[in-house]
């Protein structure tokens, strides 16, 4: 249902513009990408979901935020090359983001927006900023 949603996040990618998906936006930049989303048999609702932060080669980091969110659904493990998982689930481990290793695209299941915690989710739009900001320089 969201077919030209995805072409656009696949033409943002191509023309190399940074993107940051939220929410809905983590599984429409999955599939544009080329992977896929399943249905979880219990969906992830409430403010205190625990999500655990990867590097940029995808292993587990000692940070884990408290986040809200509110889906039935979540992005396959199975991402195409240069893409790797940002955060997972700390409950089922399921996948709560994705990002591209050029630093560009990137994405999470959560709401940073809604400041669940002692605004653990802040410094995600600082990253996304800074990504504009060189964006910007370079062109």
């Amino acid at each position: 249902k969201c077919d030209k949603t995805i072409e656009n996040i696949k033409w943002s990618i191509d023309q190399n513009i940074p993107t940051f998906g939220i929410c809905l936006g983590n599984q429409l930049l999955a599939l544009a990408i080329g992977g896929d989303t399943y249905k979880l048999k219990y969906g992830h609702r409430g403010c205190n979901q625990p999500c655990i932060e990867h590097d940029a080669a995808g292993k587990e980091t000692s940070k884990c935020i408290i986040t809200s969110q509110n889906h039935g659904f979540a992005v396959s493990d199975k991402l195409p090359d240069g893409w790797s998982s940002w955060f997972t689930n700390a409950n089922d481990g399921t996948i709560e983001g994705i990002r591209h290793e050029s630093g560009k695209f990137f994405s999470v299941q959560f709401h940073p927006e809604s400041t669940p915690g002692p605004e653990d989710a802040d410094y995600l739009f600082d990253e996304f900023l800074s990504v504009l900001q060189e964006k910007s320089v370079a062109v």
